[in-house]
């Protein structure tokens, strides 16, 4: 069993218990997640908002009865559906209600939730919405019927706090170091500037409640993300408008490409989150404990092969997955994206080829840009592909 802070432990320990093992895998769409808010509706207010540009249901979920109002929404981008698993599991342990520190979250927050905004970029599998729009750089124009969705309801809710709930590559590290950031965070910000207005202050301090929590359990593998200002980004459009938002970026845990591990952690960073902000315990970090937490780097490959002879010379092979659906499944693809005499990277999974040759059937040389469906190491077969 993992050890989780005392904070959530007594609720994330019991993770096995209220998963929903139903929803598994990177590729979670509407029909998918339908069954679950039909099984959701006895307990959860759940209320259909609006309909995506190719017409698939959006819903807002509704939970708890305290004065502190929270809204989260989850895949904004399609293809990040980690964080779209992680609130469902949120709402089953809610439901239950069988823990004080449950009830205390819910007599303190009332919890809204649009689990899926971009119902149509994850039926493709895709970052974007049916009409090729990053919903996430359309705040201020708002030209999209789920962008104008959310903001009706942020509205309408007034929140306290916004949770903005993404997913990142495999590239990003810790810092500069061979630690991957499995779970990445950012309060955005309000200007060019980068002002630390007292509401900024206040998502920092949540953040850094929840690096603490995670510590144990993610050592050095909490990363945060960059504050650049960019004013079509819904996170930093609301914080610009005076609301706390917590940006979180799940990403890779070491041989987890599916995300379930990535998960339970996306989990109790929810969990830390909601508590921190139902029992004020925020109030006791500061800005200084968030800029502790080391900000992303892009310092890993999800293959790195090193030493090895391509022509005449001896080399570094990088290779990074590219996703694509298949059917109803998410193949990733080897591509080679860097062959230099030395790459300064680390790989989720590395190789020393010793100087042996590397190269394509038919003794062709690796050149870059290429898929790689055969690769050869002194003309043994070396697997690449993700199992």
């Amino acid at each position: 069993m993992k050890k989780y802070a005392a904070t959530i432990g007594s609720i994330v320990n019991l993770y096995e218990d209220f998963k929903l093992k139903e929803i598994q895998g990177r590729y979670i769409n509407q029909s998918h997640i339908q069954p679950i808010l039909n099984k959701f509706e006895e307990h959860v207010e759940i209320s259909k908002i609006g309909f995506s540009v190719n017409k698939e249901p959006i819903h807002l979920l509704k939970i708890g009865s305290g004065k502190t109002n929270v809204l989260a929404w989850s895949q904004m981008h399609g293809n990040e559906s980690t964080t779209t698993k992680a609130i469902l599991d949120v709402f089953n342990a809610l439901i239950s209600k069988d823990s004080a520190d449950l009830k205390l979250i819910l007599d303190n927050i009332t919890l809204y939730c649009i689990p899926m905004l971009n119902p149509d970029g994850s039926r493709k599998y895709t970052r974007f919405n049916y009409n090729n729009v990053d919903l996430n750089r359309d705040a201020q124009h708002l030209t999209q019927p789920e962008s104008r969705i959310l903001r009706k309801i942020f509205e309408e809710i007034k929140p306290d706090f916004c949770l903005n709930l993404h997913g990142q590559r495999t590239i990003f590290s810790a810092g500069l170091t061979n630690k991957s950031a499995v779970m990445s965070f950012l309060t955005p910000a309000e200007d060019h500037e980068r002002n630390i207005t007292p509401k900024r202050l206040e998502s920092m301090k949540v953040i850094a409640q929840i690096a603490e929590d995670l510590k144990t359990v993610l050592p050095e593998q909490i990363g945060r993300y960059d504050d650049g200002f960019n004013l079509n980004c819904t996170g930093d459009t609301f914080q610009s408008e005076g609301v706390p938002t917590i940006l979180f970026e799940e990403g890779h845990f070491p041989n987890d490409y599916t995300r379930e591990t990535t998960r339970e952690f996306a989990v109790a960073s929810i969990f830390s989150s909601l508590r921190s902000i139902a029992t004020k315990s925020y109030l006791n970090f500061s800005g200084e404990d968030y800029f502790k937490i080391p900000e992303n780097g892009k310092k890993f490959n999800d293959i790195l092969i090193k030493n090895v002879r391509i022509k005449n010379g001896i080399f570094d092979v990088s290779i990074q997955y590219s996703e694509k659906l298949e059917g109803e499944k998410v193949e990733f693809i080897p591509k080679i994206e860097n062959i230099s005499a030395k790459i300064d990277k680390y790989g989720h999974r590395e190789i020393d080829g010793n100087g042996k040759i590397l190269e394509l059937e038919g003794e062709k040389s690796l050149v870059e840009n290429v898929v790689v469906d055969k690769i050869l190491l002194n003309k043994e077969i070396l697997m690449v592909k993700c199992d």
